[in-house]
C-alpha cells in the first residue's frame, strides 16, 4: 500500500509543469507557443531568461529525485523504486494538468537516476555536459546519454538497473522521436539563448 501510494505521489509530482508555470509567472510567456514548444528548461531558455531555465531544469530534477529517495528513507527497495522512478517520468511525458501531454522526461529522468544510484547520476550529467560542450545539441546530448546508461548500468550495477535503464531510455527516444527526424534531415537546432540576460 506504501509504495502505491509512492507510485501516485511521483506521477503526480512529475506532472507538474514547471517549465510552463515559471515561464508564465517570471515572462507572461506560454513556452509552448515559442522555439520547440516543450516545456523543459532548453526551451524555456530560449525566452532569454537563464534564471527561469535553471529553475526550471532543478524542479524537473527535484521531481524525479525525490519521490524515490523518499521512498528509499520508508524502506521501499526495488523493483518498487523503479515503479516509483519510471512513475515520476511518464507524470512529466504525460501529465495530467496538460491533458495527458508534456515535455520530454530528461530532467525527471536524471533526477530519479541520481536517486537510484549515485555513480549512475555522475555517470549520466557528466557525459550529458561533455557531449553537450562539443555538439550544443541538448536532444542529441540526451539521446546519447540514454543510449549508453543500460550499458553503463550493466557494466557497473546490475541486470535489474540495466532493464529499467533501458525502459526508461526507450521512454525518452519515444518523447524525442520529431528530434531523431530532424537531426537526420540536419535541422535540429542547438541550445539557444546562454547570451541572454
Amino acid at each position: 500500500m506504501l509504495a502505491c501510494l509512492f507510485i501516485i505521489i511521483s506521477y503526480f509530482s512529475g506532472s507538474v509543469p514547471y517549465g510552463l508555470v515559471f515561464a508564465r509567472l517570471f515572462g507572461g510567456i506560454d513556452v509552448r507557443k515559442i522555439g520547440s514548444g516543450n516545456i523543459g528548461a532548453t526551451n524555456v531558455l530560449r525566452t532569454g531568461h537563464r534564471g527561469v531555465a535553471f529553475a526550471t531544469l532543478f524542479c524537473d530534477f527535484l521531481k524525479g529525485f525525490l519521490p524515490v529517495y523518499f521512498a528509499t528513507l520508508w524502506g521501499i527497495e526495488e523493483p518498487l523504486l523503479f515503479l516509483i522512478g519510471f512513475a515520476a517520468v511518464f507524470g512529466h511525458v504525460f501529465s495530467i494538468w496538460l491533458r495527458y501531454k508534456g515535455g520530454k522526461g530528461v530532467a525527471t529522468a536524471l533526477g530519479v537516476f541520481w536517486a537510484l544510484s549515485i555513480p549512475l547520476g555522475v555517470f549520466s550529467t557528466f557525459m550529458w555536459l561533455i557531449i553537450t560542450r562539443f555538439v550544443r545539441i541538448s536532444s542529441l546530448s540526451s539521446l546519447c546519454v540514454f543510449a549508453l546508461s543500460p550499458l553503463f548500468a550493466f557494466l557497473v550495477i546490475s541486470k535489474e538497473m540495466t532493464v529499467f535503464c533501458s525502459a526508461i531510455s526507450l521512454l525518452i527516444f519515444w518523447t524525442h522521436r520529431g528530434n531523431i527526424k530532424r537531426l537526420r534531415e540536419g535541422q535540429e537546432k542547438e541550445i539557444e539563448g546562454l547570451e541572454a540576460d
